[in-house]
């Protein structure tokens, strides 16, 4: 009988215990994050941070001399270094996005998946986290140069080695031809939790060769045989071919949510940036029919009126951006169809086998940008008549060293409106527009991103032999990519 009422206690605290440690279980807090929620994570970090125009974080507008500020002028004046940006750039792409995106890999990889469908979709989902993988490496080598690599994502290694940017940039190119190759269009892939095509495989593979064309031609001055290739193979894989392609994230209505313009600058409540003067003097000179798609009119004037470039600019009597640029649901934009035919339009200029002439490129993605941005096919007419924008007439006009890279960088300027990363990397790489010089600057043009300060003192090291390679760790410069 003792020997019953044992064996019943026993079993009553193991039952007991068991309740108890399921108790103090957070059940909010699951030990486990499913890899699909670590990539809906990690796309919408990656945007974020591509769309801001927080001054904490991307500087692109300010220095594409698409916005300027009303009031804190030192991003204007290109000083990187106050609010320690390049840190914080660095650490949202390696630390939000990229370390995600490698987590989410690992989960779904390990993942044994019970439905068939889920079982279907899982070599895609592989591949799409592998081209925003590629995506997001391609913005720190273009702001950085030299960047951790190879040794980035290991946990343990708290001193990574700096790889170099073109051995980096060409392998990601080739990353993304062998993920091209492996998207199956006959199987889905994130569904719901791809809050840019909702899983759409052939949309993704679209999208990869369409950045793998935009990659090549960043290496048609560095390398123009390797670039060639790239863009060839990007071109016969399938880029862009209307507006349904583009890479939009899409935004809600509500916080925290909405796109970040809409944060900063309608959410704060502040009165921060007017429409930069470099801008909208072009606008202004070309008749252009996106001025009130991008600004306002200044009521005072009923004229359209930018900041000059690092001077302080009255809130009131300058333009502001249009309401569907500060409008909560508008999407983030990290690759379009209009940027592609510019694209297309480089490439024909650099005698690349594209199909098409530069013109035609740059007649439909000027197009495109006007239609795409609620103008009509007239309006788009009209403006390429003019002989300051028709294609033959600028060419023959232009006093520039490369007639083709004066009239396509001016209109892929103006066409790139509030991307200010891709607008930063295209003004470098084309060297149009020309640019104001601010007011009261701190360097010369910035054409990279400095190295974090938390780099310099925690690896000092690597930091030094990265610096040492790029030709110094300073704003002024280029990139090896840069040349001209």
């Amino acid at each position: 009988m003792k020997k019953i009422l044992i064996l019943i206690t026993a079993v009553i605290i193991a039952s007991c215990s068991d309740n108890l440690e399921n108790l103090n279980k957070n059940i909010k807090d699951p030990s486990s994050v499913p890899g699909e929620s670590l990539f809906t994570n990690a796309q919408k970090s990656l945007v974020d941070q591509i769309v801001t125009p927080n001054v904490n974080n991307n500087n692109t507008k300010l220095w594409a001399q698409y916005l300027q500020e009303t009031t804190y002028l030192n991003e204007s004046n290109y000083n990187q270094i106050g609010r320690k940006i390049p840190d914080n750039h660095w650490s949202v792409l390696y630390k939000n996005v990229l370390k995600d995106l490698d987590e989410s890999s690992k989960i779904i990889s390990a993942t044994t998946y019970p439905l068939q469908t889920d079982k279907d979709t899982k070599a895609n989902k592989l591949q799409v986290i592998e081209i925003l993988t590629v995506y997001t490496y391609s913005i720190l080598v273009e702001t950085f140069g030299n960047i951790p690599y190879n040794d980035a994502l290991d946990i343990d290694n708290l001193l990574p080695v700096y790889d170099d940017g073109e051995t980096v940039y060409k392998d990601l190119i080739n990353r993304l031809s062998t993920t091209i190759d492996a998207l199956d269009t006959s199987k889905g892939s994130f569904g719901a939790a791809d809050n840019i095509y909702g899983g759409n495989v052939s949309s993704w593979k679209k999208f990869a060769a369409s950045l793998k064309l935009r990659m090549g031609i960043l290496l048609s001055d560095t390398d123009n045989s390797f670039a060639k290739t790239a863009v060839e193979q990007a071109v016969t894989s399938g880029v862009f071919t209307s507006r349904a392609d583009n890479a939009n994230f899409k935004y809600l209505s509500a916080s925290p949510n909405v796109n970040p313009i809409h944060d900063n600058l309608v959410l704060s409540g502040r009165n921060d940036f007017v429409a930069a003067a470099t801008i909208i003097k072009m606008m202004n000179l070309l008749n252009d029919p996106r001025r009130p798609l991008y600004f306002k009119i200044t009521p005072t004037t009923g004229t359209y009126v930018g900041g000059n470039i690092g001077e302080a600019s009255d809130f009131n009597t300058h333009s502001h951006v249009s309401d569907y640029v500060e409008a909560a649901a508008t999407p983030g934009v990290i690759l379009d169809y209009a940027e592609v035919e510019f694209l297309l339009a480089e490439a024909a200029a650099r005698n690349f086998a594209v199909g098409g002439s530069v013109k035609s490129h740059y007649d439909t993605a000027i197009i495109e940008s006007i239609e795409s941005w609620g103008g009509t096919n007239a309006d788009a007419i009209t403006y390429l008549a003019q002989p300051t924008v028709d294609y033959d007439t600028v060419i023959t006009n232009s006093t520039a060293s490369t007639p083709w890279k004066e009239a396509i960088g001016n209109q892929k300027w103006i066409a790139l409106f509030n991307r200010g990363l891709e607008a930063y990397t295209s003004i470098r790489l084309l060297d149009y527009p020309t640019l104001a010089i601010p007011a009261d600057p701190v360097s010369g043009f910035p054409y990279r991103y400095l190295y974090p300060s938390a780099e310099q003192t925690l690896n000092g090291t690597n930091w030094t032999t990265a610096s040492t390679a790029i030709g110094g760790d300073l704003p002024e410069t280029k990139l090896f990519w840069d040349l001209n």
